[in-house]
């Protein structure tokens, strides 16, 4: 069975085993093998001009236009630090004492909890 196949670079027609621009030569497969370069750092795709070095067009994206930013890979969600000597603990959100006004995290958030030195006393142990 031969079933004529058309090579999308050139146009001509081949059979299965000749359908490959390599197995028949193809004198426009260069039409065909585009690549896009993608910036290391931000993973654009870097459109090239036909002619420019790759390297030279993602070098000079990375210089003006890339959007990387290092400081954002580095953030930390659990900044917020328990104020309770000897606790280490950190929290998304701060959870500040009305009393004291000082930051804890979610064990030590009562005024009882942290031997809370504000101005009021707490009420009840519950």
């Amino acid at each position: 069975d031969f079933l004529p196949l058309k090579c999308d670079a050139c146009g001509e027609l081949f059979c299965k085993d000749h359908i490959r621009s390599d197995d028949h030569k193809c004198g426009s497969a260069y039409k065909k093998n585009v690549r896009v370069p993608v910036c290391p750092l931000c993973n654009a795709p870097i459109p090239i001009q036909k002619g420019e070095i790759p390297d030279v067009v993602v070098g000079a994206h990375m210089d003006k236009d890339c959007k990387y930013n290092p400081a954002q890979q580095k953030q930390r969600i659990f900044t917020n630090k328990c104020s309770k000597p000897g606790c280490k603990r950190k929290e998304m959100m701060k959870v500040v004492c009305e009393q004291c006004g000082g930051n804890f995290c979610i064990k030590h958030r009562h005024p009882l909890d942290h031997n809370c030195t504000g101005s009021s006393h707490p009420i009840s142990k519950a």
